[in-house]
C-alpha cells in the first residue's frame, strides 16, 4: 500500500482498494477504509510517519472492500465518521449485504465472510447530496448509485473521489462482468462523472488520472458492450430463458470463473442488473414460466 501525493494535502494510498486522504490544518479526511484490520493498519502506520493527522472518515458507500477496515479504525482512534443514506444503515447492520445478495434469505455461513459482511460501525453523520462544511473541511457530496443503491463521490480540493463510480479498464477486463445493482443508475453516473470539473480523479480500483474522462468513456463501452451481447443472446432464444439459464451463459460467455456460492451471488446480481435494464427499455419481457422467472425478447 503506497501513500501518493497528488497535489498539496490531497493524497491516496494506492492498493487493491484505494483509499483518500484529505489533511486540513491539524484534521485528516480519510475516504474509504479498506477490506479489513491489516490494510487499515498499514494506513494508520503511513500516516503515523509522516505525521499526518487522522480526525475524520468518510465511507463513499457500503461494500465490505471499502469499510472492512473502519471498525478497527474507530476502536483505534476518535474520528468522527460520515456516510451516505441508506449506505449507512448497511454499515450499521452489515449482515444486510449478505441478506440482499442471498435473495432476502438469511445467509448461508459461506456468504458470512469479511468480502461480504464487514464488521460494524458507528456513524456520527449521515450526508446528502450537495456542499458541506464539516470542522475544518469543505467538500462536495455527490450521488453516484448504479454500483450501489446510494454510492457517493466526494469533490474536495479539486479532486474526485468517486469510490466503484467508475473502474479502471484492466479491473473490468479482469472481472469480466462488473458488479452493478442498476444498469441505467450506472451509465447515468458515468455520464454524470464525465461533466464535473476538477483536476483529477480517484477510482476505488485503478491509478489517479487527471485525464480519467478516457477512462470514464471506455467504461460507458464496456457497459454497453454487454448489453449489446445480452440483446442478441435473447433475440436468438426461441423461447423463454429463465433467470438461471441466463446467469449460466452469460458466465459462460464471458468467461467467467464461480468458485464459491458468493461468487455467484455477486455475478447473479450484476447479470440481473443488465438485464432489467432491457425490461425498463421495453425490449424484454419479464414473465413466470412453468414456475421459473422468465426473460423473453419482445419482437
Amino acid at each position: 500500500m503506497k501513500l501518493c501525493n497528488i497535489q498539496q494535502d490531497s493524497y491516496y494510498f494506492h492498493a487493491a482498494v484505494n483509499i483518500g486522504y484529505v489533511k486540513a490544518g491539524d484534521q485528516g479526511l480519510l475516504i474509504d477504509a479498506g477490506l479489513d484490520k491489516s490494510s487499515i493498519k498499514k494506513v494508520i502506520k503511513e500516516l503515523d510517519k509522516e505525521q499526518l493527522p487522522l480526525t475524520h472518515l468518510f465511507i463513499t458507500h457500503a461494500h465490505a472492500d471499502h469499510f472492512g477496515g473502519a471498525a478497527h479504525l474507530q476502536k483505534t482512534k476518535d474520528v468522527f465518521t460520515m456516510a451516505p443514506p441508506l449506505e449507512e444503515a448497511v454499515l450499521r447492520y452489515p449482515i444486510l449485504e449478505p441478506i440482499y445478495l442471498f435473495q432476502g434469505n438469511h445467509p448461508l455461513p459461506e456468504m458470512r465472510n469479511k468480502f461480504l459482511e464487514g464488521e460494524a460501525i458507528r456513524i456520527d453523520q449521515v450526508l446528502n447530496e450537495g456542499n458541506h462544511e464539516i470542522d475544518a473541511f469543505t467538500f462536495e457530496c455527490i450521488s453516484f448509485p448504479g454500483h450501489s443503491e446510494n454510492q457517493m463521490g466526494i469533490k474536495i480540493n479539486e479532486i474526485l473521489y468517486c469510490g466503484d463510480a467508475y473502474f479502471s479498464i484492466e479491473q473490468l477486463q479482469k472481472h469480466k462482468i462488473p458488479y452493478i445493482v442498476d444498469c441505467q443508475h450506472t451509465i447515468n453516473t458515468l455520464e454524470k462523472c464525465l461533466g464535473i470539473d476538477c483536476y483529477g480523479a480517484v477510482p476505488g480500483h485503478g491509478e489517479f488520472e487527471t485525464a480519467f474522462q478516457r477512462t470514464i468513456r471506455g467504461n460507458i463501452v464496456y457497459h454497453h458492450q454487454i448489453l449489446d451481447w445480452m440483446s442478441d443472446y435473447f433475440k436468438l432464444k426461441e423461447a423463454n430463458v429463465s433467470h438461471e439459464e441466463l446467469v449460466r451463459d452469460a458466465c459462460e460467455a464471458w468467461e467467467v470463473s464461480l468458485p464459491f456460492v458468493s461468487s455467484w451471488m455477486l455475478y447473479r446480481t450484476a447479470i440481473t442488473a443488465y438485464a432489467t435494464k432491457l425490461v425498463k427499455d421495453d425490449l424484454v419481457e419479464l414473465s413466470i414460466k412453468d414456475f421459473a422467472l422468465s426473460f423473453n425478447w419482445k419482437s
